[in-house]
């Protein structure tokens, strides 16, 4: 431990520490055979003590108050606390001893039997206790003071926000919410798989590490691989490789991955971020919807028992099926502007008027895309399906079947917030292509990142890749929704952030 960190608490807990080693005690044994949980006490807690069944728990030391030859302790588990009653005639005085050197924060279990208290406290009375884990640095703790006004403030030591993302494990040792935003994360994922095997869907995984990167237009992270002296991307999307499986004959695949991007970070994005995408043959857009909205409404109901979510004070309803408008419609519908009646050229003039701007050569489809941006994007509170985009979103996408200058992509919304991504993917090698190239060339003109030219990804799909259906979209933003956190540090377990000053 660094000297500076060396204050009188620290101390005073490292000589505890001391006085343990001289009594022959592990304050770190190797294990505990716990028999019951918080919860599992709580819910049996009379038919326990009508049998006297011993039992066997443990927790973190969240409140202690010893008197004299009694000590009264509340042990925290992943569950709740439960109130632990030692009294030195019970257990004896050697073991007492370890008692009298416990601290708030320290792990232990306890041996014994369910009673309730005088006051009515549905306890565990201890006939041994063992230290698990003697925490030699103190948690912060919450602090209570009078205002001016007479009313109590609760000061919490450790409420800067920059500490609780860099000292996650304190963060939620202290605050049961917090844990329980990545509690409800994990039901989310776990519905989400469920939804797409009982749909028939294989899980794989793709190469992290890509020699040529691609799936999305974004600026990759660039290392090297020594042995083999070759430059490496770490993956920016997933999507090339999982339509080789398509290929490959798996016909329906996803994969739950992670995502780097060396770009901006703000509220809703991250350098890294969870991502997940499938894939399914012989399906289009159309069926590619009904997977999405069903998926967001089942994992909203895994992590909060209803379709209904309250974020930031906004009640949105992820209930199945979404309204669904082509984008001009949205637009229309939305921004009151009527783009299948205007020229180019007052395109152009309305984009300019809204403050829009477009890097490289302007096209009608680019100035369509923007006035959505301008308009409507922000508009889309309630969960809504955006379909039938102009050609240049995205080179990767099948033509409209029957509206010339349109794709077959569709971007559900929410909050405000673009949720995903969805195609009926481009099969057609020529085509795919011609589109690729053309994406190489306005990236080296100035018009987004610059992508190189996937030869291997064009083999594959010259082999034949069949009607395909996909859809990707971000983890962290879908846990952000449903659990009501406001940036998306607080819905990863662990941010990277800037280095301390």
């Amino acid at each position: 431990m660094a000297m500076q960190d060396m204050n009188d608490q620290v101390m005073a807990r490292l000589a505890k520490l001391d006085k343990f080693k001289e009594m022959g005690v592990d304050a770190y044994p190797h294990k505990f055979n716990r028999t019951h949980d918080s919860k599992v006490l709580k819910e049996n807690k009379e038919a326990l003590m009508v049998t006297k069944e011993p039992v066997a728990f443990a927790g973190r030391v969240v409140r202690f108050n010893r008197k004299g030859k009694m000590c009264f302790m509340h042990l925290k588990d992943r569950y709740g606390r439960l109130q632990v009653v030692v009294a030195r005639d019970e257990v004896g005085e050697e073991n007492y001893e370890i008692v009298k050197m416990t601290d708030l924060g320290d792990f232990i279990g306890v041996n014994g039997t369910m009673f309730e208290t005088q006051s009515g406290e549905y306890s565990v009375r201890a006939e041994k206790v063992t230290m698990l884990s003697k925490a030699v640095r103190p948690l912060p703790v919450a602090k209570e003071k009078i205002d001016e006004n007479g009313n109590k403030v609760v000061f919490n030591e450790f409420a800067d926000v920059d500490t609780r993302y860099r000292q996650r494990y304190i963060d939620m040792a202290l605050n049961d919410d917090v844990k329980e935003v990545f509690i409800k994360r994990s039901k989310i994922m776990q519905a989400i798989r469920e939804y797409l095997i009982e749909k028939g869907f294989i899980e794989v995984e793709t190469p992290t590490l890509q020699p040529i990167y691609g799936g999305a237009n974004a600026r990759p992270f660039t290392t090297h691989h020594n042995a083999a002296d070759m430059t490496l991307y770490l993956r920016v999307a997933p999507e090339l490789y999982l339509k080789r499986c398509i290929i490959g004959g798996m016909e329906k695949v996803f994969e739950f991955c992670k995502n780097f991007r060396n770009e901006g970070m703000d509220r809703t994005h991250s350098p890294e971020f969870t991502g997940l995408e499938f894939y399914e043959a012989y399906a289009d857009y159309n069926d590619m919807m009904v997977h999405f909205e069903n998926i967001y409404e089942r994992a909203c109901i895994a992590a909060n028992g209803t379709t209904k979510v309250n974020y930031q004070g906004k009640e949105i309803d992820f209930k199945a099926p979404w309204p669904r408008y082509s984008m001009i419609e949205a637009i229309e519908k939305f921004g009151g502007i009527k783009v299948n009646d205007m020229s180019d050229d007052e395109i152009k003039a309305k984009m300019e008027e809204l403050g829009g701007h477009l890097d490289g050569e302007f096209t009608r489809g680019r100035g369509i895309l923007e006035l959505f941006d301008l308009t409507v994007e922000g508009k889309l509170i309630q969960p809504t399906i955006i379909k039938d985009m102009p050609t240049e979103s995205t080179p990767l996408c099948k033509k409209h079947r029957t509206t010339a200058g349109l794709i077959e992509q569709f971007e559900p919304y929410a909050n405000g917030w673009e949720l995903g991504n969805a195609y009926t993917e481009l099969n057609d090698p020529i085509r795919q292509r011609e589109l690729l190239e053309d994406q190489v060339r306005r990236g080296r003109g100035g018009e987004g990142e610059t992508h190189p030219m996937d030869e291997n990804f064009m083999h594959a799909v010259e082999s034949g890749l069949p009607p395909t259906g996909g859809v990707g979209f971000g983890i962290d933003r879908m846990v952000m929704l449903l659990t009501n956190q406001q940036t998306i540090r607080d819905v990863q377990l662990f941010p990277l952030m800037k280095p301390e000053v």
